[in-house]
């Protein structure tokens, strides 16, 4: 449905979006993740044709939309949601839908079948201001979604909500975007909503996709130390790699195929675990309770620090000392 060839796209001397390439089959919910900064959103106003990369090629749909041409974005089938939404203030739901729809006699029965899959049927008289939060969000995709797009793009579409309402209108978003089939590429920062959210998950770093896949995968098994940070708490250790095997403060691992040498471990937070007949012994100094789990901090004789999260809540008592050991996957990097 959408593939990206060596695009790049700089401002002055600075690089926005350096040499990114990707492709997506139809139907795909894809999520760009990466902090404030990296291109995310200006690799997104590519796609849609509101900027001109300086070099490479966007194909949507078997045409060449950006490269040796250029394709307006009116003509290209992509729909856009801004984080500001950008609602007309004057015109009313069902109005706002209707804009962007070419005159003819099924413009009416489309709004009417945006109102219905948005279950917004109720609100279609309504002004914008008359509506809340999550309202004015499906308002805005309901628009997006009425010319039939062959790619929506949502550029950080539930940063405006507040913490309550953003979840609950992103689960509902999502789901019905994902009942339609449509290609979704959704530009965000926070890492919950990547994870829970993608088929497809790229992050983005310094203008580049540094890495992508399932969101499992890539949580499980980040290429380098900030990808892990980015996507969740856990631990960087230095470590030695000697006979494919690699030895650090918390044991020793498996490093197959990998050359003697210095290197960093990467494990996460969860994948540490408490138990009375682990090897090591670590001292709490800290910790955080969340309701749901809790992340305590530990410290190492050597001085070494480490965190560990607790499913459940429960907390060790600071100043204890405890036993732990490695759980899960450990992430080797050069």
């Amino acid at each position: 449905m959408i593939e990206l060839i060596g695009i790049a796209r700089s401002y002055g001397s600075h690089p926005a979006v350096s040499d990114v390439s990707f492709r997506l089959e139809s139907g795909t919910f894809a999520v760009l993740l990466g902090p404030s900064g990296c291109g995310k959103s200006t690799l997104l106003r590519m796609i849609a044709g509101l900027e001109t990369p300086d070099r490479g090629t966007i194909i949507i749909s078997d045409r060449e939309v950006a490269g040796a041409g250029h394709v307006p974005p009116e003509s290209r089938k992509v729909g856009l949601v801004f984080q500001d939404l950008a609602l007309f203030p004057n015109m009313t739901v069902a109005a706002n839908i209707e804009f962007g729809l070419p005159v003819g006699e099924s413009r009416s029965s489309r709004v009417d079948d945006m109102l219905r899959l948005l279950r917004l049927e109720a609100l279609r008289d309504r002004l914008p201001h008359e509506l809340s939060g999550g309202e004015q969000q499906r308002v805005a995709v309901a628009r997006s979604l009425a010319p039939d797009p062959d790619v929506l793009l949502l550029d950080e579409p539930f940063a405006n909500l507040d913490a309550d309402l953003r979840g609950r209108v992103r689960g509902e978003l999502i789901d019905i975007l994902k009942q339609t089939g449509t290609t979704v590429i959704m530009v965000t920062h926070d890492r919950e909503e990547a994870i829970s959210a993608a088929d497809e998950l790229m992050i983005m770093l310094e203008g580049s996709v540094v890495q992508s896949g399932n969101p499992r995968e890539v949580y499980e098994q980040p290429v380098n130390r900030a990808i892990g940070l980015l996507l969740g708490d856990g631990n960087v250790l230095d470590g030695r790699i000697k006979n494919e095997v690699v030895h650090c403060c918390i044991g020793d691992f498996p490093a197959s195929g990998r050359p003697d040498g210095p290197c960093e471990l990467f494990i996460r937070s969860e994948h540490l675990e408490l138990s009375s007949d682990a090897p090591l012994s670590a001292r709490v100094i800290g910790g955080a309770y969340y309701g749901h789990d809790a992340l305590a901090s530990l410290q190492l004789a050597d001085g070494t620090a480490l965190s560990i999260r607790q499913a459940h809540g429960d907390l060790p008592e600071v100043g204890s000392e405890i036993r732990i050991r490695a759980n899960g996957p450990v992430c080797i990097f050069d």
